[in-house]
């Protein structure tokens, strides 16, 4: 019962914890979001990962001038990793 309580606890309160995450591994950070957001849109196995959602609490989180996050280089990373994550997926021919 303690490991549910606690994993309630985690998705009651994401945003405390994305924060703490961000402020304590930096540019791990940047690491992190350019992989989910390449592998949910380049690999067929990993559509469960929750690219959208992680979009939208990244911009907030950049969107904070306290926050260690830069709203422009999110941008452009996560772009690349999407556009990167497609071609590696998609046939163009």
């Amino acid at each position: 019962m303690n490991t549910l309580e606690h994993i309630l606890q985690y998705i009651l309160s994401i945003d405390t914890y994305l924060l703490s995450f961000v402020a304590h591994y930096g540019v791990w950070a940047y690491v992190a979001l350019f992989l989910i957001i390449f592998c949910e849109t380049g690999l067929v196995v990993t559509p469960f990962l929750p690219g959208d959602s992680l979009l939208f609490a990244a911009g907030s989180i950049a969107a904070n001038n306290n926050q260690p996050l830069n709203i422009q280089l999110l941008f452009v990373l996560l772009t690349i990793a999407s556009i990167l994550g497609c071609s590696t997926y998609c046939d163009y021919g």
